[in-house]
């Protein structure tokens, strides 16, 4: 399957998804690729940062930019079981390219105003590509949702999110958790960690159930 995580907002955990999500494949017995086409290379980082600590499963990575991405896209999808792409926060061309050829796109927001509006130009991007691609699916996951149980953010950005014609609200919501930043600076998924936060290995493992469902 070929998924794209993918939006044009910063900071709204896209790598750290992606790259959690190709943990949990690769230990399902799945063969797996990381496609970063962000030019900030995080995916990529954190594939070296895995490497060197010599951390199984390998992880399969590279960078691809330009108008080469959709080709390439494809051509890995005749060789890997998954393709997991990792975009960058910007409409771009990488982002368009992979929005033609991908099976599902899950866009990562934060519970907020501002990144809630960012969905506008993503929900038009999204109906472009569907000329194109008929079988494109898109999802909104929020993300960094606060855990405090007096908070509404979780609940307004639903209510918020029924607007958009092109985009399913996902089931799974990921909370804000020191793992998330814990793992990725070791190269590691939440679910690989020595003091393991099963709190958030279970979002991860409900999210990855969600997106690679038949």
């Amino acid at each position: 399957m070929i998924v794209l995580i993918g939006g044009e907002k910063c900071g709204s955990s896209k790598s750290t998804l992606a790259t959690n999500l190709a943990v949990a494949r690769a230990l399902l017995g799945h063969d797996v690729f990381l496609l970063d086409t962000d030019t900030q290379g995080s995916a990529s980082l954190w594939t070296q940062l895995r490497d060197a600590a010599d951390i199984k499963p390998h992880i399969a990575c590279m960078q691809k930019f330009g108008q080469g991405v959709q080709a390439a896209i494809r051509d890995l999808a005749t060789r890997y079981d998954d393709i997991i792409i990792d975009a960058g926060g910007r409409d771009s061309a990488e982002l368009r390219a992979s929005l033609v050829v991908c099976q599902r796109v899950y866009t990562p927001v934060q519970s907020s105003q501002f990144d809630l509006w960012s969905l506008e130009k993503m929900d038009e991007l999204v109906a472009t590509a569907k000329g194109f691609n008929a079988l494109l699916e898109a999802y909104i996951v929020v993300t960094r949702a606060p855990t405090n149980i007096m908070m509404q953010e979780v609940g307004e950005a639903r209510a918020f999110l029924q607007d958009f014609a092109h985009y399913t609200l996902a089931h799974t919501v990921i909370y804000e958790r020191a793992a998330w930043r814990k793992a990725s600076r070791q190269g590691r998924a939440v679910i690989e960690l020595d003091r393991q936060d099963y709190k958030a290995s279970n979002e991860l493992k409900l999210l990855c159930e969600e997106i690679f469902r038949e």
